[in-house]
């Protein structure tokens, strides 16, 4: 039987367009089905957590939202704008860091920043002075003139995120950014994003770092199987779970065991 979706009566919906939705999403892969009949609804300024195990259809949902995958069924889009029918309004709309990302590694981390302004028609100047900010900003200053082949991961995925809101985007989508990246650096991401939703940005976040999730989102959604099961306030998942934290509730929430392990690894 398929699960209803559970939804807080701590969550409120705002009367304004909302920044981010989906209605009846559905993606298929072959037989498989990866996304479910999502209804998404995001408000504008929310720090949303798209939260699942490996495999329950956060990245796809983001993918058909944002416009790198094209859904099987449904309509998704950012504010006014459905984003396959209005592709080009909804890009300008959005940033997008991706859980795998491409960037171009024969260019050092100042020109992608400078291309990708350039490519969201901003002036010279005020381009070179948002490159110049962010990558101080994300302790890249010393990298700025190395190519891009040669970062770290943790370094690519830094300047991926300049690149995701160098023109300001008023909607981000972030895919596990703090994967890969060291204990300094997730620092620096987590303050950037803390300025940006400070500043009105909405950012819908997937991540397995459930800590984070409990510092930074003001509304959870919890997939499973593809299927949008819980959308609740990190107190109101809590409050459904009946868990005291966050990395309880989810694990209940997913159907998961607390105590897990192996009797014969444990013994002696």
């Amino acid at each position: 039987m398929t699960q209803p979706l559970i939804r807080h009566p701590a969550v409120r919906r705002a009367g304004t367009t909302p920044a981010v939705w989906a209605r009846g999403l559905v993606r298929k892969f072959g037989k498989t089905t990866a996304v479910d009949d999502v209804d998404l609804t995001i408000a504008p300024g929310e720090f949303y957590g798209l939260l699942g195990q490996n495999g329950a259809g956060k990245t796809t949902t983001i993918k058909c939202i944002v416009g790198l995958l094209r859904p099987t069924a449904g309509r998704a889009g950012i504010g006014e704008f459905e984003t396959w029918e209005s592709p080009r309004e909804v890009k300008a709309r959005i940033g997008v860091l991706p859980e795998e990302f491409n960037l171009y590694e024969r260019l050092t981390g100042a020109e992608l920043l400078d291309f990708t302004a350039a490519m969201h028609g901003l002036a010279r100047e005020e381009g070179v002075a948002r490159r110049t900010e962010l990558l101080e900003m994300l302790d890249l200053t010393g990298a700025a003139t190395k190519l891009i082949g040669d970062y770290s991961r943790g370094m690519r995925k830094k300047v991926a995120l300049g690149a995701a809101i160098i023109h300001r985007p008023p909607v981000l989508f972030l895919d596990e950014p703090f994967e890969g990246v060291d204990a300094v650096s997730a620092r620096l991401i987590r303050n950037l994003l803390k300025a940006a939703a400070g500043s009105g940005t909405t950012i819908v976040f997937s991540s397995h770092e459930m800590h984070l999730v409990e510092k930074l989102c003001t509304r959870i959604g919890i997939m499973i199987d593809g299927r949008l099961t819980i959308d609740a306030t990190p107190r109101g998942l809590c409050e459904i779970t009946g868990e005291d934290n966050i990395e309880d509730a989810f694990i209940a929430a997913v159907g998961g065991d607390h105590h897990g392990g192996s009797s014969w690894y444990a013994s002696s």
